[in-house]
């Protein structure tokens, strides 16, 4: 009898060892599914996307006021593959820019250049980004297809799409790597500044408003801006890696010409805009980021972006610049 109750008791024992073990090894599954997903979710720059997803609010808004028109199902759709086509962008950059991003990682910790630094610290293998810069347009076409074809959006909304997923997946991804050919910074301009606002207006009218091939612009001046000035905390990596990008050909001096350029332009186009139709209060929901605008161009004149620190902070402000242009056109309609 002893001896049946002591293997009854040693079984009993066993068993919540084993069911212990099992705990303990769903517990470090769970933190390790939950540490993949939030590297995932780094690598995939969410606070970055608002640069594609309010020229597209802005894009279905103006459809709103202006005919009336306005699916919600197909602007969710249509800004989930804004979103996808910006993830196959930013995955691409990862991937292939890892060499710059080595050097990068020695020389700053900008958040705003030399990638993530996911893959180059060894938290989140480089098989991860190759994929999601894959996979993710080929969702986005099946939404494209569903738009189209289900919805009836209109023959060109695949066409639309195209013309960003294309130039977004090839601007880091070789053999054609848009980025390296000195054009990269020119279709980053089209793709976040024309692009997003007529296509999420057509996919809602079937047609483009004239007025925004005028609105388009000074969004697409800013976003140029916001990808030449992140060049510059990168631009020895990208010397030492012969990533050819716009400041790599212009170089340094010229290059901060450039960016005082389009920056200015930025702000006169946005100032005369209400002349082409644009609603006049736009001026006052812009002259913050006039503000904003004006003392980059001073801190840049007095070469204080030298400075890594204020680089940083110049570089954040910027992002600020091309925000705040949607943001305000968008205001403007309200």
């Amino acid at each position: 009898m002893y001896g049946f109750k002591s293997r009854v008791i040693i079984r009993a024992y066993r068993i919540m060892i084993e069911l212990a073990e099992r705990k303990r090894g769903g517990f470090y599954v769970d933190k390790a599914f939950k540490q993949t997903m939030q590297g995932w979710i780094t690598l995939s720059r969410p606070p970055f996307h608002i640069v594609g997803i309010l020229p597209f609010l802005l894009g279905a808004f103006l459809a709103y006021r202006i005919t009336g028109a306005f699916n919600l199902e197909v602007f969710i759709l249509g800004i989930v593959g804004v979103i996808l086509i910006m993830l196959s962008t930013y995955h691409s950059g990862e991937y292939f820019d890892q060499k710059e991003n080595v050097i990068s990682a020695c020389l700053h910790q900008n958040p705003f250049a030399g990638g993530t630094r996911m893959i180059v610290e060894g938290k989140m293998p480089a098989w991860v980004a190759l994929w999601t810069s894959m996979i993710a347009p080929l969702i986005a076409l099946m939404i494209g297809i569903v738009l189209q074809f289900i919805y009836k959006t209109g023959p060109y909304t695949l066409i639309l799409g195209c013309l960003g997923a294309l130039p977004g997946f090839f601007y880091s991804t070789e053999p054609i790597r848009l980025v390296k050919r000195g054009v990269g910074e020119i279709f980053i301009g089209f793709c976040f500044g024309w692009l997003p606002v007529a296509s999420s207006y057509y996919i809602q009218t079937a047609a483009i408003a004239p007025v925004i091939n005028w609105l388009w612009i000074p969004i697409g001046f800013s976003i140029f801006n916001v990808i030449l000035l992140n060049e510059f905390p990168d631009y020895k990596a990208d010397v030492a890696t012969g990533k050819k990008n716009l400041l790599y050909r212009v170089g340094k001096q010229k290059g901060k010409v450039v960016y005082i350029i389009f920056n200015l332009l930025t702000c006169l186009t946005m100032l005369i805009s209400p002349c082409f139709g644009i609603p006049f209060r736009v001026i006052y929901f812009y002259l913050p980021f006039v503000a904003i605008a004006l003392f980059i161009v001073y801190q840049i004149l007095e070469n204080r972006h030298e400075g890594a620190r204020r680089l940083e902070i110049l570089c954040g402000l910027n992002i600020a610049v091309n925000v705040g242009t949607s943001l305000a056109f968008i205001l403007a309609y309200i």
